[in-house]
């Protein structure tokens, strides 16, 4: 609320009635001018008080600039009292805007009350969930490094050299097609990149950068143009090399038959090989276990029944070839495991698909808590 601007005698008469309605004039704008200060109900109006009498264009201001046009006595005797009266007003702004600003503070503490007697929220460690994807590759990690095997990993986007070529592909191989592989637009020199299917790469990549012998685990994300209720367009696979001297099927067998049984927590697990077929290994083998099959829920190390697990197979002399180690010096085997795929066994989720779809009820039903770290001794599963 600005104050009343009302017409003030800016004469330059000494007279005793002039200079006393001059003093009435000031009064008056002094009365108008606190009234305003004091209607004002927050800083917004208060700082328009302030502008109307005390800015540049100001009823005060306006005052203090007829001075210059008067008799020094006169500009002595109503400059003092323009002068007291700007104090009043700056002082009683000043005041005002202190008991506004105790009035907010007040409304805004009774507008942000707590209630402490709500119970605390859950803090992350208690609602934060981990990937079952993540867990079980943590899993495959701490069973497959007490075993002496390294983690190798490699770039998604690979070279069709790596992916095929150098695994033994023929030329024509139907995994090269477009409906079964991403690939990316032809470069200036013909080649093209692809998104990797599988993580034998890196194991090409493993046996280009070191000596025999070698024995590491791939886990990462691979590529196909694939999507159903157990496929999806990229998916998680972790694979195993060993190259050495003396490496035999029955390391390979070995070797599966630990990391299953530990995996699954079971005492035993009855393993089945069957003939099948693979360019980079000769011969080639597909995994089953023992399992029974009971109300929807799948049981190893018991039953009569057979689940295709994974493939393997000793590593064809061509790959090692490719990869400059000698292959009347040395031999080595290798497997694949699709990480979705036991993990769907082990913790029974019925759709691949749900692993990719970041519904955070599925994530808190099936997820694992931050500290469920897991270890061989203290249990995979917590």
């Amino acid at each position: 609320m600005a104050p009343a601007t009302a017409s003030y005698d800016r004469t330059s008469t000494f007279s005793p009635q002039a200079r006393s309605l001059r003093m009435t004039d000031l009064r008056l704008l002094e009365r108008d001018t606190l009234a305003a200060v004091a209607a004002a109900s927050d800083e917004g109006g208060l700082d328009a008080v302030r502008v109307a009498a005390l800015g540049k264009k100001g009823s005060v201001s306006a005052l203090l600039a007829t001075l210059g046009r008067m008799a020094p006595d006169e500009r002595r005797e109503r400059g003092a009292a323009i002068n007291a009266l700007k104090d009043v007003v700056a002082s009683a702004i000043e005041g005002r805007r202190g008991v506004l600003r105790e009035a907010a503070l007040e409304a805004r503490l009774a507008a942000e009350v707590v209630d402490v007697t709500l119970p605390v929220r859950p803090g992350a460690l208690e609602t934060g969930r981990i990937h079952p994807i993540s867990q079980v590759m943590d899993e495959l990690t701490v069973i497959f490094a007490a075993m002496g095997f390294a983690v190798a990993e490699g770039p998604d986007i690979e070279s069709d050299d790596l992916n095929f070529t150098k695994l033994n592909f023929p030329a024509d191989h139907p995994a090269r097609d477009m409906h079964d592989t991403f690939f990316f637009p032809e470069a200036a020199d013909g080649t093209r990149k692809l998104l990797r299917t599988h993580t034998s790469p890196v194991q090409v990549r493993t046996m280009l950068a070191q000596k025999p012998p070698i024995r590491v685990i791939c886990p990462g994300r691979t590529y196909r143009c694939d999507s159903d209720q157990t496929h999806t367009p990229m998916f998680h696979q972790v694979e195993g090399l060993v190259i050495d001297r003396t490496a035999n099927l029955g390391n390979l067998k070995w070797v599966l038959s630990e990391f299953l049984r530990t995996f699954f927590e079971v005492p035993e697990v009855e393993m089945r090989f069957r003939p099948s077929f693979f360019p980079f290994t000769e011969p080639s083998m597909e995994v089953d276990i023992r399992c029974s099959r009971r109300d929807g829920e799948i049981r190893f190390g018991e039953g009569d029944d057979w689940l295709e697990i994974l493939g393997c197979g000793m590593v064809h002399p061509n790959v090692l070839a490719n990869c400059g180690i000698d292959p009347d010096e040395f031999q080595g085997f290798a497997w694949g495991i699709g990480i979705d795929r036991i993990a769907m066994l082990k913790y029974g989720m019925p759709d691949l698909r749900a692993f990719f779809e970041a519904d955070v009820r599925w994530l808190r039903h099936y997820g694992f808590r931050p500290l469920d770290v897991p270890s061989l001794v203290g249990g995979l599963t917590g």
